[in-house]
C-alpha cells in the first residue's frame, strides 16, 4: 500500500493505492454519510458497502447532467443531509465527477471522498479535484476544482471491469507515461501480457507511479494555469473524436495521442524513434479506433474544447517519452494538420 499526498495552497488530499476498498469504514465519519454509486457497481459490490444510505444513478455519461445533480440534491435533503454531511462516491470517473460536483455546491460545500473502481478513474479522473457535468454535447462545461478528502484505489476492483473499460483506462495510463515518466512507459511497454492479465502487484505499481506524477503536477498547479495543461495531451483531438463517434474516453484519447505524436514529429519536437515507440505501444495494446470525422466538422468540434482562448488553443506536444511542450496555436493549424494527416484506422 502507498499513501500519496496532494497538497495545494487551499487544500490537501490523500490517495491510498493498493489498499482494500473495504478499509473505507475506518476513514468515514460515524454519521451523516451518503453513498453515491451507479447501478452496475451497486449490483457487484453493494452488499459490502458501509451501512449508510445509498443513491444509485445510471452508468455512463448519461448521468453527468444537471438534472441528475438536481435529483440527487432533492434526495440528500429528504435524507436529512446537512452542512455536516459527507458524500462518498463509489464508482468510476462519472460517479466521482458527479459526487464531487454535488459535494462542492450542496449547501455551499460539504465533505467528500471516493472509492475509485475503474482503471481510468484510478490513474486520472478521481485524482486532482476536477469535477463537472456536461451541457448538451460539451463535456464538463460546468464544473469546479475541489479536492476530495481521500481516494481509495484498490486494484482488486479492476478484476470486475469489462475488457473495453479496462483498456480505456490503459490509454490514460499511457498518457501519463508519455508526458511525465519514461520509466512508467517502459514498464507498460515490456509488460503487456502481465498487464492484460491484470496482475495485482504490477497494477499497484503502475497506478502508484501515475498518481505520484499527477499529484506532483496538481500540487504545483491546481487550477491549470500552466503546468497542469500537460495532462491534456491527446485530448484536443480526443475530445472531438469522443464527441463525434461516441468512443469511450480512453480510446478517443489514444487516437488523439497518435495524432499529437505525429503532429509533434511534423513540427520537429520529437524524433522518429520516439514517435514510433508511442504509436507502437498504442497499437500493441489495441487502443486505436476509427475516428473518420468529416473535414468540415472537425474544426467546430475542436472549438468545444475548454482550453480554447479565442481562435487559439493550448496544444500539448511531446518532445520525447516523458517530456512535453505546450504551445498556444491557432485552431486552424490543428484542423489543417488533421485534414492532411488523418487516418481512418
Amino acid at each position: 500500500m502507498e499513501k500519496i499526498a496532494i497538497n495545494t495552497k487551499c487544500s490537501s488530499s490523500e490517495v491510498h493505492v493498493g489498499v482494500s476498498w473495504q478499509s473505507i469504514r475506518g476513514l468515514l465519519p460515524e454519521k451523516g454519510v451518503i453513498i453515491i454509486t451507479d447501478n452496475n457497481i451497486k449490483r457487484i459490490y453493494g452488499d459490502k458497502f458501509p451501512d449508510f444510505p445509498v443513491i444509485s444513478v445510471k452508468p455512463g455519461e448519461v448521468s453527468k447532467k444537471l438534472e441528475v445533480v438536481e435529483s440527487l440534491t432533492e434526495q440528500l435533503l429528504d435524507l436529512g443531509i446537512d452542512r455536516t454531511g459527507f458524500i462518498l462516491g463509489i464508482g468510476g470517473g462519472v460517479v466521482c465527477d458527479v459526487a464531487g460536483f454535488l459535494a462542492s455546491i450542496y449547501m455551499r460545500g460539504i465533505r467528500c471522498a471516493y472509492v475509485s473502481t475503474s482503471l481510468l478513474s484510478q490513474v486520472d479522473a478521481s485524482t486532482g479535484g476536477k469535477n463537472g457535468v456536461n451541457i448538451g454535447s460539451t463535456k464538463n462545461l460546468l464544473g469546479c476544482i475541489r479536492q476530495p478528502e481521500f481516494v481509495i484505489c484498490d486494484p482488486e476492483m479492476l478484476m470486475t471491469l469489462p475488457e473495453e473499460e479496462y483498456f480505456s483506462g490503459m490509454a490514460e495510463l499511457l498518457k501519463t507515461a508519455i508526458i511525465g515518466s519514461e520509466k512508467l512507459f517502459e514498464v507498460i511497454e515490456v509488460n503487456r501480457e502481465v498487464l492484460i492479465k491484470r496482475n495485482h502487484d504490477l497494477l499497484s505499481l503502475v497506478i502508484s507511479m501515475a498518481v505520484n506524477f499527477k499529484a506532483s503536477v496538481v500540487s504545483e498547479d491546481e487550477r491549470e494555469d500552466g503546468l497542469r495543461r500537460i495532462l491534456n495531451f491527446g485530448h484536443t483531438y480526443g475530445h472531438a473524436f469522443e464527441l463525434y463517434k461516441s468512443l469511450r474516453h480512453g480510446y478517443a484519447v489514444a487516437a488523439g495521442m497518435a495524432l499529437a505524436a505525429d503532429f509533434s514529429f511534423a513540427r520537429g519536437h520529437i524524433n522518429g524513434v520516439g514517435r514510433d515507440r508511442i504509436l507502437n505501444v498504442l497499437k500493441t495494446y489495441k487502443l486505436l479506433r476509427r475516428y473518420d470525422i468529416p473535414d468540415n466538422q472537425i474544426g467546430q468540434l475542436i472549438l468545444h474544447d475548454k482550453k480554447k482562448t479565442g481562435d487559439d488553443i493550448y496544444f500539448v506536444f511531446t518532445t520525447g517519452i516523458g517530456k512535453t511542450l505546450i504551445e498556444k496555436i491557432p485552431v486552424s493549424e490543428i484542423v489543417e494538420f488533421y485534414v492532411k494527416n488523418k487516418s481512418v484506422m
